[in-house]
């Protein structure tokens, strides 16, 4: 709670002999936060004047001097803003007339009205109803609105036009939160004083002090007022760091930024010392051998190494303050920019690109990755690596730099495989996740239970999406959630349509012969059945998966196919165990299947969301085959791309029964057959 200044002698009163200095004097000794000066080092070089003031008691002067120490200030650098050239997008011009119009807050993916970007309403009798939710909304919004989303697009806004009305709007908002929204006595909660909503705020308002300082509505009061709880902001999140994972890194990054841009205050070096400690730490844990983010979550990937690269740039910035301490960063994250190379599928580099450009695996929000975004993220890697040609190559669209391989890659450590035959438009690609997590999988896992699935691309568009993400948690039962994250929702096996308990990916091995390439990976998803899962790709056209169900467990075994959107275009066949696609541009896909065993295919409806809260309907089919205690499940399916899918004929069998140590089928397509065989 902000203290008001009351220590008023007999001289500072009012009198008839008293000047107008006089008396603008007092009323700022009334109206400053007097925690001001527990906060800021006075002694600090360029303070010297509010200091003289402060020693006489003329508290407000030195607020106020304060405050031109920083309306004037050099010397320390923000190189996330530009003040000479400022500029504001029409996302953000959208951000901030909305929150003028009845509180209409951005909350990232919470719309009222999505075509028009239109946010929810938090008016409530002309007051801000801060605990406001969407009927339906899971609470993640609660989360997000009290990262205050808007401000930062609302003060870019305000710098471009100079219009007053963004800056009260803010002082009106930000205060009102202030007032009903105080800091926990202990420890943190689940929205407003959780440590991801702290250091988002924090983040947020070392760029909000710079566009708004110079403002006329940036009133001493103000200004104390808002620097003291900037201070009670960073102090929060040295006292309670996050257990782990990109929360924590986001935490640290907040407070870096919080003792570099304001080093005047007091505890500035305990915050910057602080951060850097969590991030020296970060960057070696978080990084699996293989680059990948640890919570095997796309999105927080690409968010993680974008926060060490902007802790980087803010050190380069002010060395003088910073030194070296984030000198060593760039050697433990060259692999992980080129995980996010190898997952991009070549419709990134068509404008425009169309349908989604990454794979929706576990909590990646795809929507969030559009073709800009990933660009930006490429120049930053090219930059963070001049010497890599491949990053070159992404950062330019392909003007510049090397074609990335196209040879098989394998990221073993997180479980992700990738096979393609280029990196155009008409390429084929499929990536497949086998992720490894020692523990059991929970709901509030960025890792969902769905080791075994694929997604693939070919000629720019996706045939088998991943089902994604639709909420991140919703309250109560969380069934929007966990809909999305059953093992029969994606495209591997499962034993009775339940859920595997175990996620232990496991690579068998990546062979190459020319002819064919050949991905082997195998996870014991329940306590008595292992799938394995051999992924050919032939002559670098078509694909053959065999499945095998292997241990004593005796039931269905099913194999699990949801494929892309199109109630017309996709046709299901039962009869002949698979589907093909029927799409007016030739752009299509052939899927059959075939078993050791009698198999029977039922259809059901699949879905697929790309952003939270957006779901479409699509086809999905399960093929089932009884096994006993005694036998090994066994599959081959062809997906084969082709202009007239509809018209291509497949058959495959198994050449010898199973065994541990490989397998050989016969796949023929249109007549022609293909001997694959693959020892382990």
């Amino acid at each position: 709670m902000a203290l008001v200044f009351l220590a008023c002698t007999k001289e500072h009163l009012k009198n008839p002999g008293s000047t107008a200095d006089d008396e603008e004097q007092n009323n700022w000794n009334l109206a400053i936060d007097s925690q001001i000066f527990e906060v800021i080092n006075l002694d600090y070089p360029g303070l010297e004047n509010a200091k003289t003031f402060y020693e006489s008691e003329a508290y407000g002067r030195a607020a106020q001097a304060i405050l031109a120490y920083y309306r004037s200030r050099t010397g320390i650098v923000n190189p996330v803003i530009s003040l000479i050239n400022p500029s504001a997008s029409e996302d953000d011009k959208l951000k901030a007339s909305f929150a003028l119009d009845s509180y209409r807050f951005f909350v990232n993916n919470y719309f009222e009205d999505a075509h028009a970007k239109m946010p929810y309403s938090l008016n409530d009798g002309g007051t801000i109803n801060w605990a406001f939710e969407p009927v339906g909304a899971d609470n993640e919004y609660q989360r997000q609105l009290h990262r205050h989303q808007w401000f930062v697009p609302q003060a870019k806004v305000y710098r471009v036009t100079k219009d007053e009305k963004h800056i009260q709007s803010w002082i009106s908002v930000y205060g009102d939160w202030l007032e009903n929204n105080p800091k926990p006595a202990s420890g943190t909660n689940n929205t407003t004083w959780w440590q991801l909503q702290v250091a988002e705020r924090t983040l947020g308002q070392t760029q909000l002090f710079e566009y708004y300082k110079n403002s006329t509505n940036f009133t001493p009061e103000w200004f104390t007022k808002f620097m003291v709880h900037f201070a009670e902001h960073a102090d929060f999140l040295v006292e309670y760091p996050y257990d782990s994972g990109n929360i924590l890194i986001s935490q640290a990054s907040a407070l870096v930024s919080a003792g570099v841009l304001f080093p005047e205050f007091k505890q500035a070096a305990s915050w910057r010392n602080t951060g850097f400690q969590i991030l020296d730490t970060e960057v070696k844990n978080q990084f699996l051998e293989d680059g990948m983010h640890y919570e095997l979550d796309f999105s927080y990937h690409i968010s993680a190494i974008a926060d060490f690269y902007e802790i980087m740039k803010l050190a380069e910035a002010n060395k003088k303050i910073v030194g070296d301490a984030a000198a060593n960063f760039n050697q433990y994250l060259h692999k992980a920019a080129q995980v996010v190379m190898h997952f991009t599928y070549p419709n990134y580099f068509l404008n425009p690109p169309g349908g989604q450009l990454v794979p929706g695996f576990n909590d990646t929000r795809q929507s969030s990755w559009t073709r800009s975004v990933l660009n930006r993220n490429f120049s930053r890697y090219n930059e963070m690596f001049p010497q890599d040609n491949e990053l070159l190559y992404m950062s330019t669209y392909g003007q510049r730099g090397t074609q990335p391989s196209t040879e098989p890659q394998a990221f073993i450590s997180s479980g992700y495989y990738m096979l393609r035959n280029g990196w155009d438009r008409s390429s084929t690609m499929l990536i497949h996740s086998n992720n490894y997590a020692e523990g059991p999988i929970q709901v509030w896992s960025h890792n969902q239970p769905d080791n075994g699935t694929f997604e693939l691309y070919h000629n720019g568009r996706n045939f088998f999406p991943d089902a994604g993400v639709y909420a991140y948690m919703s309250g109560g039962d969380n069934s929007a959630r966990i809909w999305y994250r059953q093992t029969r929702v994606h495209n591997t096996m499962t034993l009775n349509e339940q859920n595997i308990v175990n996620a232990r990916g496991k690579s068998l091995g990546v062979f190459s012969n020319g002819q064919q390439e050949v991905v082997v990976t195998e996870n014991q998803g329940y306590n008595n059945l292992k799938h394995r899962r051999y992924i050919f790709f032939v002559e670098k056209k078509f694909f053959v998966l065999v499945d095998e169900g292997i241990g004593n467990a005796a039931g269905t075994v099913n194999l699990n196919f949801h494929l892309c959107e199109g109630e017309d275009e996709v046709v299901l066949s039962t009869a002949q165990h698979g589907a093909h696609t029927h799409f007016a541009d030739g752009n299509n896909i052939i899927a059959r299947t075939f078993g050791n065993e009698t198999l029977t295919t039922t259809p059901f409806e699949g879905r697929v969301s790309y952003a939270p809260g957006v779901m479409t309907n699509r086809k999905a089919y399960t093929i089932n085959m009884e096994k006993g205690e005694n036998q090994t499940a066994r599959y081959i399916t062809v997906l084969y791309p082709a202009n007239q899918a509809a018209s291509v004929q497949i058959n495959a069998a198994f050449k010898a029964s199973y065994r541990d140590s490989g397998v050989s089928v016969d796949v023929v397509v249109n007549g022609k057959t293909y001997n694959l065989n693959c020892n382990l």
